[in-house]
């Protein structure tokens, strides 16, 4: 099969959302993962480790468009830069990145990396796209129910989030693959600003707990950037439809 779109990422959440959607588009789509996979009709997948820099140049071979959602802990700077780089020399047309609102702003190394990766890719030569997008709904949920776990939930002072859902973030980024180079898109964000003693609270009252909270403060620069909102899209952001209320009604009871 020559595909047409290469997919990282495509068993993880957000990729689990693209890689249909690409389909009904009616795009043959490649996956690169770690772990085989059965091939199914208008879907081949390929092993390969992007932050070993193994089987990239065969997954980059003879796509157009690479859409790049695969993330981990760490590395993710050196696997954009393995695959940006076996991209350019295969002569992809079409890079899209999907970034964290932030990444240039807020002193913290997760966010560092993303922002090492944005700029591997705009080294690399290859014409990009990249979209950054507000912490997902699944992350937050996570979150706040790993915290509601605790006998006394801390509270930061300052700190809030944008949260969004993944599907309005899929379908975007559909849409920017299936187009053509755009550089940096505006942001995409929730369509509401929560304090995080909110979304925990939240999480507790649908779930029928109650928790008592307990004030901190976030120390440093880290800190400083949180409270000056540094992770939000205030302005010029595109905003996704879908509450954090939404989410938690589907997924909790």
């Amino acid at each position: 099969m020559s595909a047409q779109i290469l997919l990282t990422g495509g068993t993880g959440t957000l990729g689990g959302h693209v890689l249909p959607l690409l389909r009904d588009a009616g795009r043959d789509v490649r996956v690169l993962s770690r772990r085989p996979h059965e091939s199914t009709a208008g879907v081949e997948y390929v092993t390969g480790d992007l932050l070993k820099d193994e089987g990239v140049e065969a997954a980059v071979d003879g796509v157009e468009t690479v859409l790049h959602l695969a993330g981990g802990a760490k590395g993710d700077d050196e696997a954009t830069r393995n695959l940006a780089r076996a991209a350019a020399r295969a002569g992809v047309r079409h890079f899209v990145l999907i970034s964290v609102i932030g990444a240039d702003r807020v002193p913290i190394g997760y966010l560092r990396t993303q922002l090492r990766a944005e700029e591997a890719l705009i080294e690399s030569g290859v014409p990009w796209t990249i979209l950054r997008a507000a912490q997902f709904h699944d992350l937050v949920f996570t979150m706040a129910r790993k915290m509601a776990k605790l006998p006394v939930v801390p509270k930061p002072g300052g700190l809030r989030f944008q949260p969004v859902d993944s599907r309005e973030v899929a379908a975007r980024l559909v849409e920017l693959a299936l187009g053509g180079p755009a550089g940096r898109v505006p942001d995409l964000a929730g369509p509401k600003v929560y304090r995080i003693d909110e979304l925990v609270r939240g999480y507790l009252d649908a779930a029928g707990k109650r928790r008592p909270m307990l004030p901190v403060r976030v120390p440093g620069k880290a800190g400083r950037a949180y409270r000056d909102a540094a992770n939000l899209s205030l302005e010029n952001a595109d905003k996704g439809a879908l509450t954090w209320e939404d989410y938690l009604a589907a997924h909790v009871g």
